[in-house]
Protein backbone atom coordinates (compact mmCIF):
# COMPACT_ATOMS: atom_id res chain seq x y z
CA UNK A 1 0.00 0.00 0.00
CA UNK A 2 1.30 3.33 -1.00
CA UNK A 3 1.70 5.62 1.95
CA UNK A 4 3.92 8.63 0.56
CA UNK A 5 3.52 9.61 -3.21
CA UNK A 6 5.63 11.96 -4.17
CA UNK A 7 4.88 13.30 -7.71
CA UNK A 8 7.03 16.15 -10.12
CA UNK A 9 8.26 18.31 -6.82
CA UNK A 10 10.09 21.24 -7.59
CA UNK A 11 11.23 23.88 -5.51
CA UNK A 12 12.80 26.94 -6.50
CA UNK A 13 14.06 29.93 -4.76
CA UNK A 14 14.51 32.65 -6.73
CA UNK A 15 17.44 31.69 -9.10
CA UNK A 16 18.48 28.38 -7.10
CA UNK A 17 16.69 25.44 -8.12
CA UNK A 18 16.57 23.30 -4.84
CA UNK A 19 14.43 20.32 -5.60
CA UNK A 20 13.99 19.17 -9.44
CA UNK A 21 11.18 17.46 -10.42
CA UNK A 22 11.70 14.61 -8.04
CA UNK A 23 9.04 11.70 -8.18
CA UNK A 24 8.99 8.43 -5.62
CA UNK A 25 6.89 6.44 -3.44
CA UNK A 26 6.85 4.71 -0.32
CA UNK A 27 4.67 2.23 1.34
CA UNK A 28 3.85 0.59 4.14
CA UNK A 29 6.32 -1.37 5.92
CA UNK A 30 8.93 0.23 4.15
CA UNK A 31 12.00 2.44 5.74
CA UNK A 32 13.32 5.01 3.65
CA UNK A 33 17.01 6.86 3.71
CA UNK A 34 16.37 10.00 2.16
CA UNK A 35 20.81 10.73 1.70
CA UNK A 36 22.08 13.61 -0.18
CA UNK A 37 24.92 15.63 0.40
CA UNK A 38 24.43 19.36 2.10
CA UNK A 39 22.12 21.44 0.56
CA UNK A 40 20.92 18.72 -2.11
CA UNK A 41 17.73 19.18 -1.24
CA UNK A 42 16.75 16.68 1.14
CA UNK A 43 14.70 19.20 3.71
CA UNK A 44 13.25 21.12 1.23
CA UNK A 45 11.68 18.06 0.19
CA UNK A 46 10.47 16.88 3.43
CA UNK A 47 9.42 20.51 4.32
CA UNK A 48 7.36 20.13 1.02
CA UNK A 49 5.65 16.62 1.68
CA UNK A 50 4.55 17.57 5.01
CA UNK A 51 3.09 21.37 3.91
CA UNK A 52 5.13 23.54 5.32
CA UNK A 53 6.57 24.65 2.55
CA UNK A 54 4.45 25.31 -0.83
CA UNK A 55 6.21 23.62 -4.06
CA UNK A 56 6.98 25.61 -6.88
CA UNK A 57 5.56 22.85 -8.95
CA UNK A 58 4.35 18.92 -8.21
CA UNK A 59 2.27 18.13 -5.78
CA UNK A 60 2.53 14.89 -2.44
CA UNK A 61 0.17 12.47 -1.55
CA UNK A 62 -0.24 11.03 2.43
CA UNK A 63 -2.10 8.51 2.48
CA UNK A 64 -3.84 9.91 -0.76
CA UNK A 65 -4.56 12.78 0.82
CA UNK A 66 -2.94 16.27 -1.44
CA UNK A 67 -1.10 17.85 0.60
CA UNK A 68 -1.60 20.97 -1.43
CA UNK A 69 -5.15 20.26 -1.66
CA UNK A 70 -6.06 19.57 2.18
CA UNK A 71 -2.93 20.10 3.94
CA UNK A 72 -4.88 19.68 7.46
CA UNK A 73 -6.12 16.04 6.87
CA UNK A 74 -2.72 15.03 5.38
CA UNK A 75 -1.01 16.58 8.38
CA UNK A 76 -2.89 14.19 10.81
CA UNK A 77 -1.54 11.06 9.14
CA UNK A 78 1.98 12.65 9.24
CA UNK A 79 4.42 11.96 12.39
CA UNK A 80 7.64 14.87 11.70
CA UNK A 81 10.63 15.69 13.63
CA UNK A 82 12.16 18.43 11.69
CA UNK A 83 15.88 19.30 11.41
CA UNK A 84 17.06 20.92 14.70
CA UNK A 85 14.08 19.52 16.85
CA UNK A 86 12.70 22.78 17.97
CA UNK A 87 11.00 23.08 21.08
CA UNK A 88 9.91 26.02 23.42
CA UNK A 89 12.87 25.99 25.57
CA UNK A 90 10.71 27.35 28.46
CA UNK A 91 8.46 24.26 28.80
CA UNK A 92 9.36 20.84 30.54
CA UNK A 93 8.94 17.77 28.40
CA UNK A 94 5.85 16.69 30.11
CA UNK A 95 4.20 20.18 29.25
CA UNK A 96 5.48 20.69 25.59
CA UNK A 97 3.75 17.13 25.09
CA UNK A 98 0.78 18.05 26.52
CA UNK A 99 0.46 21.15 24.39
CA UNK A 100 1.56 18.44 20.79
CA UNK A 101 -1.40 16.00 22.01
CA UNK A 102 -3.86 19.58 22.17
CA UNK A 103 -2.82 20.56 19.08
CA UNK A 104 -3.21 17.46 17.61
CA UNK A 105 -7.30 17.54 19.18
CA UNK A 106 -6.54 14.50 21.94
CA UNK A 107 -8.17 14.87 25.06
CA UNK A 108 -9.32 13.02 28.31
CA UNK A 109 -8.11 9.46 28.55
CA UNK A 110 -6.69 9.44 25.16
CA UNK A 111 -4.49 12.57 26.21
CA UNK A 112 -2.96 10.52 29.36
CA UNK A 113 -2.38 7.89 27.11
CA UNK A 114 -0.91 9.28 24.35
CA UNK A 115 1.60 11.48 26.35
CA UNK A 116 2.78 8.30 28.50
CA UNK A 117 3.07 5.90 25.38
CA UNK A 118 5.25 8.51 23.39
CA UNK A 119 7.49 8.99 26.92
CA UNK A 120 7.65 5.35 27.56
CA UNK A 121 8.79 5.08 23.86
CA UNK A 122 11.72 7.83 23.80
CA UNK A 123 12.75 6.81 27.73
CA UNK A 124 11.94 10.56 28.47
CA UNK A 125 10.84 9.77 32.09
CA UNK A 126 14.37 11.00 34.16
CA UNK A 127 14.13 14.61 32.10
CA UNK A 128 10.34 14.86 32.15
CA UNK A 129 10.00 18.42 34.25
CA UNK A 130 13.24 20.17 33.47
CA UNK A 131 13.41 22.72 31.22
CA UNK A 132 13.99 21.74 27.41
CA UNK A 133 16.29 24.45 27.34
CA UNK A 134 18.38 22.64 29.95
CA UNK A 135 18.33 19.27 28.23
CA UNK A 136 21.40 17.99 26.65
CA UNK A 137 21.32 17.70 22.49
CA UNK A 138 20.74 14.21 22.85
CA UNK A 139 17.05 14.73 25.03
CA UNK A 140 15.83 17.56 22.79
CA UNK A 141 16.11 15.12 20.36
CA UNK A 142 13.95 12.74 21.76
CA UNK A 143 11.71 15.47 22.80
CA UNK A 144 11.44 16.42 19.15
CA UNK A 145 10.93 12.99 17.91
CA UNK A 146 8.21 12.15 21.26
CA UNK A 147 6.10 14.74 19.51
CA UNK A 148 6.35 13.07 16.49
CA UNK A 149 4.81 9.90 17.78
CA UNK A 150 1.87 11.25 19.67
CA UNK A 151 -0.53 11.00 17.79
CA UNK A 152 0.74 7.24 16.45
CA UNK A 153 1.10 8.21 12.90
CA UNK A 154 0.86 6.10 9.81
CA UNK A 155 3.69 8.22 8.24
CA UNK A 156 6.95 9.08 10.05
CA UNK A 157 9.26 11.71 8.36
CA UNK A 158 12.11 11.72 10.43
CA UNK A 159 15.07 14.48 9.40
CA UNK A 160 18.46 13.37 11.41
CA UNK A 161 16.76 11.38 14.20
CA UNK A 162 19.74 10.50 15.46
CA UNK A 163 21.87 13.78 15.70
CA UNK A 164 23.35 14.28 19.16
CA UNK A 165 22.48 11.20 20.69
CA UNK A 166 25.31 8.67 22.01
CA UNK A 167 25.48 5.18 20.67
CA UNK A 168 23.41 3.55 23.38
CA UNK A 169 20.43 6.14 22.32
CA UNK A 170 21.34 5.74 18.99
CA UNK A 171 20.88 1.92 19.44
CA UNK A 172 17.29 2.70 21.22
CA UNK A 173 15.83 4.88 18.53
CA UNK A 174 17.39 2.59 15.90
CA UNK A 175 15.56 -0.27 17.82
CA UNK A 176 12.35 1.85 17.41
CA UNK A 177 12.26 2.76 14.26
CA UNK A 178 12.33 -1.08 13.34
CA UNK A 179 9.33 -2.04 15.64
CA UNK A 180 6.98 0.42 14.25
CA UNK A 181 8.39 -0.02 10.76
CA UNK A 182 5.93 -3.08 9.66
CA UNK A 183 2.68 -0.56 10.69
CA UNK A 184 3.97 2.87 9.10
CA UNK A 185 6.03 4.20 6.53
CA UNK A 186 9.31 6.07 7.55
CA UNK A 187 11.25 8.08 5.65
CA UNK A 188 14.47 9.08 7.38
CA UNK A 189 16.82 12.05 6.13
CA UNK A 190 19.92 11.31 7.53
CA UNK A 191 23.86 11.51 6.62
CA UNK A 192 25.06 8.70 8.89
CA UNK A 193 25.67 5.76 6.42
CA UNK A 194 25.88 3.22 9.39
CA UNK A 195 22.35 4.62 9.80
CA UNK A 196 20.86 3.29 6.29
CA UNK A 197 22.39 -0.03 6.92
CA UNK A 198 21.05 -0.43 10.39
CA UNK A 199 17.51 0.21 9.96
CA UNK A 200 16.59 1.41 6.24
CA UNK A 201 14.45 -1.51 3.70
CA UNK A 202 15.33 1.09 1.21
CA UNK A 203 17.82 3.81 -0.23
CA UNK A 204 17.28 6.70 -2.21
CA UNK A 205 20.43 9.53 -3.00
CA UNK A 206 19.21 12.91 -4.52
CA UNK A 207 21.83 15.23 -5.62
CA UNK A 208 21.37 18.87 -6.60
CA UNK A 209 17.81 18.68 -6.11
CA UNK A 210 17.43 15.03 -7.90
CA UNK A 211 17.12 11.62 -7.64
CA UNK A 212 20.43 10.06 -8.50
CA UNK A 213 20.11 6.58 -7.24
CA UNK A 214 17.29 4.18 -5.68
CA UNK A 215 17.57 0.37 -4.56
CA UNK A 216 17.91 -1.70 -0.85
CA UNK A 217 21.09 -0.92 0.79
CA UNK A 218 22.24 -4.37 -0.84
CA UNK A 219 21.75 -2.83 -4.54
CA UNK A 220 23.73 -0.08 -3.28
CA UNK A 221 26.55 -2.03 -2.05
CA UNK A 222 26.90 -4.08 -4.80
CA UNK A 223 27.57 -0.71 -6.64
CA UNK A 224 30.82 -0.38 -5.05
CA UNK A 225 34.07 -1.54 -6.37
CA UNK A 226 35.01 -3.13 -3.00
CA UNK A 227 31.74 -5.58 -3.45
CA UNK A 228 33.16 -8.98 -3.24
CA UNK A 229 36.52 -7.59 -2.42
CA UNK A 230 39.15 -9.80 0.13
CA UNK A 231 40.95 -8.44 3.02
CA UNK A 232 43.78 -10.37 4.20
CA UNK A 233 45.16 -9.45 7.47
CA UNK A 234 49.24 -10.71 7.31
CA UNK A 235 52.53 -9.62 9.43
CA UNK A 236 53.89 -6.95 7.33
CA UNK A 237 57.57 -8.69 6.55
CA UNK A 238 55.03 -10.87 3.85
CA UNK A 239 52.92 -8.16 2.24
CA UNK A 240 55.51 -7.64 -0.97
CA UNK A 241 55.48 -11.14 -1.88
CA UNK A 242 51.73 -11.84 -1.16
CA UNK A 243 50.74 -8.61 -2.98
CA UNK A 244 52.74 -9.79 -5.93
CA UNK A 245 51.15 -13.06 -5.78
CA UNK A 246 48.22 -11.88 -5.74
CA UNK A 247 48.51 -9.91 -8.94
CA UNK A 248 48.74 -12.91 -10.62
CA UNK A 249 45.06 -13.56 -10.45
CA UNK A 250 43.02 -12.88 -13.91
CA UNK A 251 40.08 -11.96 -11.57
CA UNK A 252 42.00 -9.72 -9.61
CA UNK A 253 41.74 -5.97 -10.94
CA UNK A 254 43.95 -4.71 -8.22
CA UNK A 255 45.28 -5.04 -4.49
CA UNK A 256 45.93 -1.84 -2.41
CA UNK A 257 47.19 -1.56 1.05
CA UNK A 258 44.79 -0.09 3.80
CA UNK A 259 46.27 2.04 6.21
CA UNK A 260 46.17 0.26 9.60
CA UNK A 261 47.02 1.01 13.00
CA UNK A 262 48.31 -2.35 14.80
CA UNK A 263 50.85 -4.64 13.69
CA UNK A 264 49.53 -6.20 11.34
CA UNK A 265 49.26 -4.97 7.52
CA UNK A 266 46.42 -5.74 5.32
CA UNK A 267 45.72 -6.19 1.90
CA UNK A 268 42.48 -5.35 -0.16
CA UNK A 269 41.94 -7.86 -2.97
CA UNK A 270 39.62 -5.87 -5.59
CA UNK A 271 37.54 -8.26 -7.96
CA UNK A 272 37.04 -7.67 -11.52
CA UNK A 273 33.42 -6.20 -11.89
CA UNK A 274 32.71 -7.51 -8.36
CA UNK A 275 33.12 -11.05 -9.27
CA UNK A 276 33.96 -14.02 -6.29
CA UNK A 277 37.39 -14.64 -6.12
CA UNK A 278 37.12 -15.80 -2.68
CA UNK A 279 37.91 -19.69 -3.75
CA UNK A 280 40.61 -18.43 -5.83
CA UNK A 281 42.40 -16.47 -2.96
CA UNK A 282 41.70 -18.55 -0.38
CA UNK A 283 43.24 -21.37 -2.82
CA UNK A 284 46.56 -19.36 -3.99
CA UNK A 285 47.14 -18.54 -0.02
CA UNK A 286 46.90 -22.43 0.83
CA UNK A 287 49.49 -23.64 -1.90
CA UNK A 288 51.83 -20.37 -1.84
CA UNK A 289 52.04 -21.28 2.43
CA UNK A 290 51.59 -17.40 2.85
CA UNK A 291 51.23 -17.10 6.93
CA UNK A 292 47.79 -14.92 7.14
CA UNK A 293 45.95 -14.54 9.90
CA UNK A 294 42.30 -13.65 8.37
CA UNK A 295 40.46 -13.82 5.32
CA UNK A 296 36.99 -12.04 5.27
CA UNK A 297 34.77 -10.91 2.61
CA UNK A 298 34.10 -7.03 1.82
CA UNK A 299 30.06 -5.90 1.52
CA UNK A 300 30.83 -3.12 -0.01
CA UNK A 301 31.13 0.54 1.21
CA UNK A 302 28.06 2.98 0.66
CA UNK A 303 30.31 6.41 1.39
CA UNK A 304 32.40 4.89 -1.53
CA UNK A 305 29.31 4.38 -3.64
CA UNK A 306 27.90 7.90 -1.95
CA UNK A 307 30.87 9.50 -2.91
CA UNK A 308 31.12 8.21 -5.97
CA UNK A 309 27.03 8.98 -7.27
CA UNK A 310 26.86 12.42 -5.83
CA UNK A 311 30.66 13.96 -7.27
CA UNK A 312 31.94 11.41 -9.37
CA UNK A 313 34.92 10.89 -7.40
CA UNK A 314 35.85 7.63 -5.98
CA UNK A 315 37.56 7.12 -2.73
CA UNK A 316 41.39 6.95 -3.16
CA UNK A 317 43.06 3.52 -2.94
CA UNK A 318 44.11 2.00 -0.11
CA UNK A 319 41.64 4.15 1.89
CA UNK A 320 39.32 1.84 3.94
CA UNK A 321 36.06 3.09 2.66
CA UNK A 322 34.12 2.28 6.18
CA UNK A 323 31.25 4.63 6.51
Amino acid sequence: MTMVAIKGLTKRFGHLLAVDNISLEVSKGEVLGFLGPNGSGKSTTMKMVTGYLTPTSGTAEVCGIDVLEDPIQAQRHIGYLPEGAPAYGDMTPQAYLGFIADVRRLSGAARRAAVTRAVELTHLDRVLYQPVDTLSKGYKRRVGLAQALIHDPDVLILDEPTDGLDPNQKFEVRTLIREMSGEKAIVISTHILEEVEAVCSRAVIISEGRVVADGTPDDLEHRSRYYNAISLSLPPANIDSVREGLHSLAAVASVEQRDTAGVQAELVVVPEDGGDILGEVSRLVRESGWEVDQIRVERGHLDEVFRTITTGEALPAGGDGHA
